[in-house]
């Protein structure tokens, strides 16, 4: 590097570098510094969003010319203690991050090394020589968003809380105004923010004798914060009561409401439920994230063949189509992507839900309430006198519900709806045990969809793994075939992932359509008969079998293949 003043070479260099190494023109370079004018964005920046050079190319021809090196976050192994020793306000403000610390002084990540001011004042606070290494910006902020959580501020206002409770002798009333300098509205926005940077389903505020619980559920696996200050918890609970209109004053009944709020550019739709535990209130937050719409049946993971019989059931004028699984499966994002195709000015299409989950336009959609009596077998009867094309029926709960929606799908109408059994074989099976009449199933029912989320390994560190004795038998047992030779990947973990190995989940699903043969045995009431019949057909794939394709496929690992595998019955898996 030259001895020239830092505030030109910062200005100039970047754009004669590129003009001399032949990436850009001049009259390019002119563009790029009015678009930078302009949008008060970097020059680098400009250029890159003016589709001039990709960020790629950029970033090798500042390595190069600076003779600094390129860092590829995705892969470089980052130490969460060095990184926070940068304050988060400066880390964001200056887009630097600190990678690892050398004889010589700190290599520190940036997304402009030009930037002499920023290297001028992260020296002077860390008060150690630094050496810059050029990274891209995306993969930089991704890294500051994992690294910085908001655990420590978390607890900083716990404790800040503990204590305003303390002077005000339990006074939570006080505390749950709306006030959003209060400790108790700050700590929860920080919950909440830190929910979204780990892109959370769910929040779990739970009290226990000496601590209280603070968990998250990330890729379907909890997560834990403990916080000693005990007390704090009754504030937190009764400012959420206010923001869902719960009663605050009853402490000894489960309720259940919900919210809207605004974090970090995403709405968020937060269903609340309270349950009286032994040392306070529980509460469980689901996290509807508003922001991103509807998601496609495109992104759902389902495989091409079976994604293109499922949009032709979809297309039936009458009929019903069900959707099974667990809580958490999945099973509600399905039937909302299903419906966001079928949604056109030509078809009136009505929903009954408990909860409504996501709001869509043209579509009539009722929320249930027992309290007034407005449950999901009323609000079927009052929708099909609405001349509907399609019904949703958020669940098949009881009886009469079901034998609602058998008939409606028996004349003229398309239903689809879930129901909480384990596969899509049992499915038809447990309608008939609820009391619904075998002929009706057998008429109404044109397909069930069982469906699981399983954890992708993660790409930054998949690694090559060699299944044991036992569970290459379990495998084989599933694929009916010797497995011997085939490869399987596990994640190593690392700070992508949070050291947990798996990045991200996928669905994995079972359908299964009812021809006559399957509909004969519904109405002789079979159940032998009907999973023989069912097992047999030439498209039908056990869940566990689709699951052990994605592992095959190096999308997932063993151990997630068996823990769906172990979720279904042995028959089932052989």
């Amino acid at each position: 590097m030259t001895d020239t003043p830092a505030t030109p070479q910062r200005k100039l260099r970047l754009g004669d570098l590129l003009v001399q190494a032949g990436l850009i023109s001049d009259n390019q370079l002119q563009m790029a510094l009015l678009e930078q004018k302009r949008s008060g964005a970097k020059l680098g920046r400009a250029v890159v969003d003016l589709g001039f050079i990709s960020e790629l190319k950029l970033l090798e021809a500042l390595s190069r010319q600076l003779n600094i090196p390129y860092v590829d976050l995705r892969q470089f192994k980052l130490s969460e203690g060095l990184i926070q020793r940068l304050p988060e306000a400066v880390a964001r403000r200056f887009r630097v991050i600190l990678l690892v610390e050398e004889p010589d002084g700190l290599l520190v990540g940036m997304a402009d090394p030009l930037d002499i001011y920023a290297l001028d004042e992260i020296g002077r606070l860390l008060r150690q020589p630094l050496k810059p290494a050029v990274v891209r910006e995306g993969d930089l902020l991704d890294s500051l968003d994992r690294f910085y959580r908001n655990t420590r501020e978390i607890e900083s206002l716990a404790g800040e809380l503990d204590e305003r409770l303390e002077q005000s002798d339990f006074d939570f009333g006080g505390l749950s105004l709306d006030n959003s300098d209060a400790p108790v509205v700050r700590l929860l926005q920080m919950l909440f923010e830190d929910a979204v940077k780990m892109k959370a389903s769910d929040i779990h505020i739970e009290p226990d004798e000496k601590v209280l619980r603070l968990r998250q559920r990330i890729d379907g696996v909890l997560n834990e914060q403990l916080i000693k200050e005990t007390r704090i918890a009754s504030a937190l609970v009764m400012r959420l009561k206010i923001m869902a209109g719960l009663d605050i004053s009853e402490k000894r009944l489960p309720q259940d409401g919900r919210f809207n709020i605004r974090v970090k550019n995403h709405n968020l739709d937060v269903r609340v439920s309270t349950m009286p535990v032994q040392f306070g209130e529980s509460v469980v937050m689901r996290l509807l994230d508003q922001s991103g719409g509807v998601a496609s049946l495109d992104k759902s993971g389902m495989p091409a063949e079976m994604l293109a019989r499922f949009r032709t059931l979809l297309q039936r004028p009458h009929g019903i189509v069900l959707v099974t699984g667990p809580t958490g499966s999945g099973k509600t994002t399905t039937l909302y992507a299903g419906l966001a195709e079928l949604n056109s000015p030509e078809k009136k299409i009505i929903t009954v839900e408990d909860p409504v989950e996501y709001r869509l336009p043209r579509i009539n959609q009722v929320q249930v309430n027992a309290k007034i009596d407005l449950t999901f077998a009323r609000v079927l009867r009052a929708a099909l006198r609405q001349d509907p094309d399609i019904v949703l029926v958020g669940e098949m709960r009881d009886q009469e519900t079901a034998e609602i929606g058998l008939r409606a799908a028996i004349t003229g109408h398309l239903v689809l709806s879930t129901l909480h059994t384990n596969d899509a074989l049992t499915s038809p099976l447990r309608l008939i045990d609820m009391g619904t009449e075998p002929f009706l199933v057998a008429n109404a029912l044109n397909a069930v969809l069982a469906q699981r989320l399983v954890r992708k390994v993660c790409e930054h560190c998949r690694e090559a793994h060699e299944p044991d004795e036992r569970e290459l038998r379990w495998l084989e047992a599933i694929q009916n075939q010797t497995l011997g030779g085939r490869r399987f990947v596990r994640g190593r973990g690392c700070h992508q992932c949070h050291n947990t190995g798996y990045l991200g989940r996928v669905g994995v699903y079972e359908l299964l359509e009812i021809d006559a043969a399957l509909a004969a045995a519904l109405r002789r009431n079979d159940p032998q008969g009907f999973i023989d019949t069912a097992q047999a057909q030439p498209h039908y794939r056990p869940l566990a079998a689709s699951a052990l394709d994605l592992a095959l496929a190096g999308v997932t690992s063993v151990e997630e293949v068996l823990r769906v595998s172990a979720s279904l019955s042995d028959e089932r898996v052989g």
